[in-house]
Order: structure tokens, then sequence, then C-alpha cells
């Protein structure tokens, strides 16, 4: 009857275990001593009569290990995958999560191995493993391919250990394994296999939850060693970015790619080639690193694309740049202390010869008083000025522009920098825009473009800097002097004089300097860094009669004059401010005559001064332009302060009529042949008479239909002009 129970409970094995069973009589089995080979009816003492309860105790019992085995496998699963779950833990907490695993195992096993309930279990596991023995054995006869599909769903221990980071895992399979082991050794050899296996359902399901423990095995471990290679991977590319450039060991500095380029020897030891060299050059005849033999043919530079070297050929360049131009700084100072040596040798000789010349001048004036006319002629020797390249060219009239219909224009300036030419004017329209400002005549097609505003009274004075933003420097009636721009068309900067302003110029030598001409004969000089007011003030010297022109003379090597200064023109006659340094002026009165200067304009290359004196009744019935030569000497008490003057060169004559305030001009000659020209209005004529100042010479007149105000040259394209300004219009002239 037991045999039958047994033969009912093993059908369902044949579904989970491929491997079929034979079950051998009990008559038939090997006996072992101390062992009963009764079935567990029997074993239990139960007598034959009760078969059918025996086998439900049996079959309940069994129900109650298989279920005790379970929950024991589970908790085991858990365990294994909760100690996955927290790979990020510390090494100890892992360690300590193993050590309670394996704890749990063995004492799961020992209890198995000391009950005689467990035999059953052991048994069937005991099978299991002669299963996969079976397997293994047909696999290595009819081939691996056939056998794939058995041993995968089999052997979790060979999957598990194909991975480097399920050490621990497998350590603690191979335990568990070694713990049944141990009590499957415990049983007799001879236990019967006498009880239901495992149901196929468990079994399968065991599988899949081996097939999923192994899954996440193998992508922990796959995640690992990605890790691993990410961090080795950086490490690397750290170590090569750390390596910017190779340093000579000689020298301890990187490589370049050039004079300190990569070099090598035949031992193979790298430098910088500057530093083999000298190294080998030194008498050293040994590598510095090997002691080996070496010359200096030995030396093979290196061109080496892993090798990083500085890129210094800029560095170098400009270097070199640096050198030669040292140099010639340093040679162009000899040559400049040479020339001031040979100046100041010079100087002293002309300023002897010329005491000698005045000196004659005044024994002849004494001996014969009509040689007092004797300037103009000696002048002719003196300059060797020829008019021979006056006959050829002329000024040919070029333009006419109206500026104002109803008149009241006073001054013009140009702009070599903008090559734009502004005359004063009235505003075109007094009820919106009252007062007077400037009209803007293009110097390349000469057409008038734009009237800027700026002053209330009439404008008396305008001029232009070299100062790139082309600033307009305007004197007005209104008390006040005006900064304007050109390029912005409006008034950037406004001084208040507190007195009407008759003239203005710039300082050539500092261009953040202006001056500007009062009415009362005092002159204000302003620092365009100074917003506020002006910083100095120069006194009237004698009377107090408004300053009409004011020129700047910068400083220039010049044997006759090399002082810079302020030439103020008033009218009682002249003075030249001396500047000291910034803050420091001298004053020097011009031997000028007393009464009747309207204006005095310089020509600062020849250092030469245009005065321009009104008709005076019978001893001077016409208006004179006297052109005089500056001049300087040492003073009797000290060499340092200088004397400085000027005698008249040249006397040009115009018609008998002077009544309004001109301005005249005198410039060199467009022919560039070292001869000065002279222009001045003539009101008698209403026309400008051009002179030759070397011949004294009249060249032609330039036709008005009103008297002539101002007089400006200038220069577009290398082509000169000349521009005439009357109360209504301005008229241009080419030289041709």
């Amino acid at each position: 009857m037991a045999q039958e129970v047994i033969d009912v409970d093993m059908q369902p094995e044949e579904e989970a275990v491929p491997t079929q069973l034979t079950l051998h009589d009990p008559a038939s089995r090997p006996t072992v001593p101390g062992l009963s080979t009764a079935p567990i009816g029997e074993e239990a003492g139960a007598p034959s009569g009760t078969e059918a309860p025996s086998t439900a105790h049996s079959g309940g019992l069994e129900a109650a290990l298989l279920t005790e085995e379970l929950q024991r496998l589970q908790g085991a699963l858990r365990t294994v995958a909760q100690h996955f779950s927290l790979g990020q833990r510390p090494g100890h907490q892992r360690r300590q999560m193993r050590r309670n695993g394996r704890r749990q195992l063995g004492a799961s096993a020992s209890q198995r191995s000391t009950s005689s309930r467990s035999g059953a279990l052991d048994n069937y596991f005991r099978v299991n493993r002669q299963q996969r023995t079976e397997s293994a054995r047909l696999a290595a006869e009819y081939g691996e391919d056939e056998m794939s599909s058995e041993d995968s769903s089999t052997d979790l221990s060979t999957d598990i250990s194909e991975s480097e980071e399920s050490g621990s895992t497998t350590e603690i399979e191979d335990e568990y394994e070694g713990d049944e082991s141990a009590a499957a050794s415990s049983a007799p050899a001879t236990a019967p296999i006498l009880v239901n296996p495992i149901p196929a359902q468990d079994v399968e399901a065991e599988d899949v939850q081996s097939a999923h423990l192994q899954e996440s095995l193998t992508s922990h471990s796959e995640d690992t060693l990605n890790v691993k290679e990410d961090a080795a991977s950086i490490k690397a590319t750290d170590t090569v970015s750390e390596d910017e450039a190779y340093s000579c060991p000689i020298c301890f500095e990187p490589c370049t790619n050039g004079g300190h380029h990569l070099a090598t020897l035949h031992c193979g030891h790298l430098f910088g080639s500057t530093c083999i060299y000298q190294w080998l050059r030194g008498g050293g005849g040994k590598c510095p690193q090997c002691n080996k033999k070496a010359k200096r043919s030995d030396v093979v530079l290196v061109y080496a694309p892993t090798v990083k070297v500085v890129d210094t050929s800029e560095q170098e360049r400009l270097k070199s740049d640096l050198e030669k131009e040292q140099m010639k700084r340093r040679k162009a100072e000899l040559e400049s202390a040479q020339c001031r040596l040979q100046l100041q040798f010079l100087t002293d000789e002309c300023s002897k010869l010329r005491k000698q010349l005045q000196e004659l001048k005044c024994l002849m004036a004494k001996h014969n008083p009509s040689a007092s006319q004797g300037p103009s002629s000696s002048c002719n020797s003196l300059t060797g000025h020829t008019s021979s390249s006056q006959n050829q060219c002329k000024y040919q009239f070029e333009k006419g522009i109206m500026v104002s219909q109803s008149g009241n224009c006073r001054v013009m300036a140009y702009s070599a920098l903008m090559s734009c030419l502004v005359v004063s004017q009235p505003s075109p329209q007094t009820t919106l825009l009252p007062g007077c400002g400037v009209k803007k005549i293009s110097g390349m097609n000469f057409r008038s473009t734009q009237y800027i505003p700026i002053h209330s009274k009439q404008i008396r004075g305008l001029a232009f800097s070299d100062r790139p933003e082309s600033v307009l420097l305007s004197a007005s009636l209104d008390n006040t002097i005006k900064l304007t721009s050109l390029i912005a068309n409006t008034v950037v900067q406004t001084y208040n004089t507190g007195r009407p302003v008759w003239s203005c110029c710039w300082c050539s030598d500092d261009t953040n300097y202006i001056y500007a001409g009062l009415i009362n004969g005092s002159i204000l000089i302003y620092d365009m860094r100074d917003t506020t007011t002006h910083v100095q003030e120069l006194p009237s010297q004698g009377s107090r009669c408004p300053v009409t022109s004011l020129s700047y003379l910068p400083r220039m090597a010049s044997a006759a004059f090399p002082c810079g200064g302020l030439v103020a023109g008033t009218l009682e006659g002249g003075c030249f401010w001396e500047q000291k340094s910034t803050n420091t002026y001298k004053a020097h009165l011009l031997p000028l005559e007393a009464g009747g200067c309207t204006d005095i304009q310089i020509e600062p290359t020849m250092r030469h001064c245009l005065v321009t004196y009104r008709p005076t009744g019978k001893t001077h019935s016409s208006l004179r332009c006297v052109m005089m030569e500056l001049s300087s000497s040492s003073s009797p008490g000290s060499l340092e302060n200088l004397v400085c003057t000027c005698y008249p060169v040249q006397t040009f004559r115009a018609g008998p009529t002077c009544k309004l305030l001109t301005k005249n001009a005198i410039f060199t000659s467009p022919e560039n042949d070292g001869n000065v020209l002279v222009c001045a209005g003539d009101e008698a004529t209403n026309s400008a008479m051009v002179w030759n100042a070397g011949s004294g010479s009249l060249i032609q007149k330039l036709q008005a239909d009103q008297p002539v105000l101002d007089i400006c040259p200038f220069e577009v394209n290398h082509t000169n002009f000349l521009g005439t300004l009357t109360e209504k219009m301005v008229k241009i002239y080419k030289w041709a």
C-alpha cells in the first residue's frame, strides 16, 4: 500500500525533472545498521491496518516541510537581492551582510542535518545534482548546442561566476551548497528516496527567481566594469593634460619651436637645443644625463607631435624688433646730440655776424640818412630770392560762394583734417536761431553744406588745432570762447571770459592750452582739462588796447629764433610772450611803430612776421605791410636769458584807405622754392594784392566786389588754393 502512495506522489516529478527516477522495491534495497528500511508509515509505528491515515499524515508532514523550505529559500533570495540593491554601501556593511547570510544558511543546514524530516529534501537536491552531472556528460557526448537549454535552467552558479563583481554572491551560494552537501553526507548513504518531490510549479517558480537573480548580477557587474573603465579613461586624460610642455633638464624651461627647440643626442635623451649646444661648447663632451660621449654634430632636432612645446615665435620676433628699435633710438640720440652741438656753434657765429650787421647799418644811417630805405634792397642780396618762378604760375579764379545775403561776415579758417573751410556769419534764421555761427564749405567741391549756431554776438576769431577731434575754437564779443566739434556739429565746451574777446589761438606745442585776447589788452590762458576757469592771465603791456591778433610761434631749432611763444598784436604795438615753461612766460616788447598797428601775422617756418599799419597822415599816406624777421640774442647778464626782437626786411604798400580791421596773410610759396608770399587787402580798389617777399614785387591783384576782410591759404589734395572773404561771399583762387 505504501508503494502505491509513493508511485502516485512521484508523478509530478516527471514534469519538473527530465530524468526519470526508478524506485526499487524495499526488499531489494541494501540495509544499513541503525537505519530502518520501512516505509514512513510503518516507521511511525502505525499498524498495518491503518495505512490510509498514515499516508494522510505523511502527506501533511511533507507539505509542511516543503512550505518551510520554500520560506527559507525566499528569505535567502531577499537577502541576496537586498545585498545588490545596497551596492553603494561601504565595504564593511556588505561584508556584514554576507556573514549574516552565511550564519542563516549554516543554521538552516545544521537543522536539516539533525532532523529526520529533512532527509527527503536533501535527497531531492542530491538527485538534482546527479541530473546536472548527467547533463554535463551528455553535453560532452552530443555537443553543447543540444544541451544549452537545459544547462541555462540548471547551472546558476556557473553563470554567476562569470562576473568579476559577483564574488560575494558566489561565495554565499557555494557555502550554501557546501552546507547542503555536509548535511547530505551526514545521512546514511543508502537512504531510500521515498519522499514526494517538489511540485513542477514550485520548481518553475524557483527557476524564474534564479534567472532574475542571474540577470541582476550580470547587469550589476557590467555597470561596475563600465564605471571602472570610465574612471581609468578620466585618469589617463588628466595625466595627459597635465603634461603641457616638455621641460629642458638643463635649464628647466619648456622647450619651444623657436631657438630653444627640442633636440636629442645619440643616447636618446632630450634637451633644449640652445642648452645642449652651450653644454657641448663649454667642454662637456658628454651627455648631461648618462655621461656618454657626445659632440655638436650628434645634436638632432626632434619634431615629435606628441611632445608639447610652447610657441614663442611671436615673442622672439617682438624681442628682435625691440632690439632693432632700441638700436635705432640710440643712433638717433647720438646724431641729435651731435646736431645740437653744431647748432650751438652755428648759433653763436650767426649772432656775432648779426651784431656786426646791425652796427654797420647804424653807421650807414648816421653818415647817410637816405640809407634808411636800404633794407629792401639789402634783403634781396641777403635772401637771394628770385621772382623767376612767379612769372610762370599765378592764382586763377576757381569759384565764388555766397555766404550771407545780409553781410556781416568777418573771419574764416580751414581744417586740413576735415578738408573743410568755415566762415563766420550771422544766423540765416534770426527768429528761430538768433546770434552768429559758422557755415561749413567742403574743400572737395566748394559747396556750402551746413550752418552751425555758436555765439549770440559777432565772431571775431576762428582757429583750428592739430588735434584729431577737429575742434574749432571761436572768440566772440559775447564774453565767451567756445569749442565746437565739426563731427557732431555742436558746441562741446564754453568758457566765460567776463569781457569781449577779440582774438584767439591754439598752443602748437601743447594743444591742451588755448589763448584768448580780451578787449582790455590782457590774455587769458585756458587748459582744456580744466572746464571751470582760466589757469593764467598775461597782463597788458603799456596801453589797454584790444588784442586784435594772436598767433603762437612753436619752438624750433632755428639759429635766428629758437624760442617758442605767443605773438600778440594790439592797436598800439606788439609783444612776444616767450614761454619758458608750462606756466612761465616772459614778455618781450617788439620794436614797432607807435600807433597805427592793426594786425600781426606770422610765418612759422621762416620765422617772419607781417605787421600791418594803417595810413597815419602826411608821413605814411598809404596802407603798409612790413615783413619783419624775428631774432634773439643772449642777454649780457645771463647766457640763458634771451633778448627777443625783430627788424624790418621788406615793406609792401597798398591803397590810401584803411577803415576796417582786416587780416592779411604771409605764407610760403606754393612752388616750394623757398620764396615767401604776402597777400593783403586793398580797400581802395576792393582787391587782394599778392607780393613776392624776396623781391618785393607785386605778382597780381585778385579783384573782389567788396573790401577783403580776411585771407586764408590752404591745400587740398596737393593743390594750393587761396580764399578771400568779404562781408557776403568767399572767392576761391587756384594756383596754376
